[in-house]
């Protein structure tokens, strides 16, 4: 039975909400250093949605684990991460174990 007041989700909503949270993360993660975690909670975005921005932001070079720490929110050890290209680390050099080439 369909719920007739609730507009169907077509494809160019899902895109203005994915793009929306996108940039409403690299905004956030200019201006500061946090996990996923303490991010989804200033945010009010879903951790899940911030793992998958996470690596696209990441593997498009955006986007940089700083280092390990306890997380302020959950109390475990987590990457503190940034969108800011001042703090991304120089030099180091990050090996793939699993790349052959």
């Amino acid at each position: 039975m369909s719920n007739m007041n609730t507009p169907p989700i077509n494809s160019q909503s899902k895109d203005r909400q994915f793009q929306n949270e996108l940039t409403t993360i690299f905004q956030y993660l200019q201006e500061n250093v946090c996990t996923a975690s303490m991010l989804s909670e200033a945010t009010g975005i879903k951790q899940k949605n911030i793992c998958r921005y996470k690596r696209d932001l990441e593997a498009q070079g955006h986007l940089k684990e700083l280092y390990r720490n306890y997380c302020k929110t959950t109390g475990f050890k987590a990457w503190y991460i940034t969108t800011d290209k001042t703090k991304f680390p120089s030099g180091l050099t990050q090996y793939n174990l699993f790349n052959h080439d």
